[in-house]
């Protein structure tokens, strides 16, 4: 939980989302007091170009990742993607269900990276 809480001010402080603090909530235990918040993260109507897999991972990726910060990545092999995509399903908890997996990884493993 706490990487996720640090996950979600990095990835706010690298995009320049708002934070309102309208209605907080605190919680203190063991000396340590939390702090809720709502964030509004900018939106963007960017999507990944084509091709029969690029429905999998706009349905899944864009939910944390612009597509632009992903086509800049170096090319990977596919076993490379499949363990990044594994990572963030498992250690990020990213929400794409077993059957989008295969669709992401063969689209990635397929780009050629931007300049």
């Amino acid at each position: 939980m706490i990487t996720q809480i640090f996950a979600a001010v990095a990835l706010c402080a690298s995009v320049g989302c708002s934070v309102a603090a309208e209605s907080e909530t605190t919680v203190s235990a063991a000396g340590v007091t939390l702090k809720s918040v709502s964030v509004t993260f900018p939106e963007s109507d960017r999507r990944f170009p084509g091709g029969a897999n690029a429905k999998a991972i706009n349905s899944n990726c864009l939910i944390c990742h612009s597509s632009g910060m992903v086509l800049y990545q170096p090319r990977l092999s596919p076993t490379a993607w499949g363990e990044e995509v594994a990572k963030m399903r498992k250690t990020y908890g990213a929400p794409a269900p077993d059957e989008s997996v295969a669709a992401i990884v063969d689209y990635l493993s397929g780009l050629d990276p931007q300049d």
